[in-house]
């Protein structure tokens, strides 16, 4: 599914910041109010989502259509000083358009993992009651991919088109090796025993309007089997419990999930919904 996704990675996609001086102001008291409450807070990099565009591969209504992520550079304190911040509906500009309506708030592009057992079980964490978002809440296995992966730490200066070719195909690629990244870490399932992430949409939650990515995974492990790699998992200490369910258990279980998680959910489904009917349409063929 790589062939499908690609980035366009720019400094255009970038925060802007917002003509009211005293909102931009706030972005530094937040931190700060929340830096002397938390000594491990830490300003890292982030991508942040600017949007995407749709283009089919042949015009043909039965491909699927070629999307290019929208993104730009942000950091954790700007995201805890807009989208996290109480303030946060005062950055949003009123638009149809999601990328304008969003443009001055930080919006870090996260992820999450679908992932299906070999016995067709959905896997849940809920998250720990000492995280700093949605403490509690069941989630898909998931985080952000990292600047730092592909060796960003700002904005290159220089406009050299071939370069910027590679650096994008780098950050396309670190789209799928981070969600490969966060299931290993937080779940303990080997990565061998996963399948190819499948990119299956972008969800972004109605409270602070936050971004995430969604992709579909297949584990070749059993239900029974996910508890005890669990028990191993290098960032266990984010989640308390994993769940393995069925697809009507995971939907008594969205009421407790974050927006952007209960989006991902909704995107499984459409997911299961198109192989459905490609599948009739398929058989009424033959």
């Amino acid at each position: 599914m790589l062939k499908k996704v690609s980035v366009d990675f720019s400094k255009s996609h970038d925060r802007i910041p917002h003509q009211d001086p005293g909102l931009e102001d706030s972005i530094s008291q937040v931190w700060e109010q929340r830096s002397q409450g938390n000594s491990s807070l830490f300003n890292g990099q982030k991508f942040r989502y600017g949007g995407y565009c749709l283009d089919d591969d042949d015009g043909s209504t039965n491909e699927v259509p070629h999307v290019c992520l929208r993104l730009g550079l942000t950091d954790y304190r700007t995201f805890v000083g807009t989208n996290l911040s109480s303030l946060w509906e005062k950055f949003l500009v009123t638009s149809e358009d999601d990328s304008v309506r969003c443009r001055h708030t930080s919006s870090p592009l996260g992820n999450g993992a679908v992932i299906e057992t070999s016995d067709k079980k959905i896997i849940v964490l809920r998250r720990s009651n000492n995280v700093g978002e949605f403490p509690g809440h069941y989630v898909f296995p998931g985080g952000h991919p990292e600047p730092t992966a592909v060796g960003i730490d700002y904005h290159q200066l220089e406009n050299n088109v071939q370069t910027g070719e590679v650096l994008n195909k780098k950050v396309t690629q670190e789209m799928f090796d981070s969600i490969i990244c966060e299931v290993v870490e937080e779940t303990g399932i080997p990565a061998s025993s996963l399948s190819s992430p499948l990119f299956i949409g972008i969800s972004r939650r109605e409270l602070n309007v936050r971004p995430a990515m969604f992709f579909y995974l297949k584990c070749s492990h059993h239900s029974d089997d996910i508890q005890r790699l669990y028990s191993s998992a290098e960032d266990g200490f984010e989640s308390t419990q994993l769940h393995t369910v069925s697809l009507d258990e995971l939907k008594m279980m969205t009421s407790r999930m974050p927006g952007c998680h209960h989006g991902g959910f909704a995107l499984y489904e459409l997911m299961l919904q198109r192989l459905k009917n490609t599948k009739e349409t398929s058989l009424i063929a033959t």
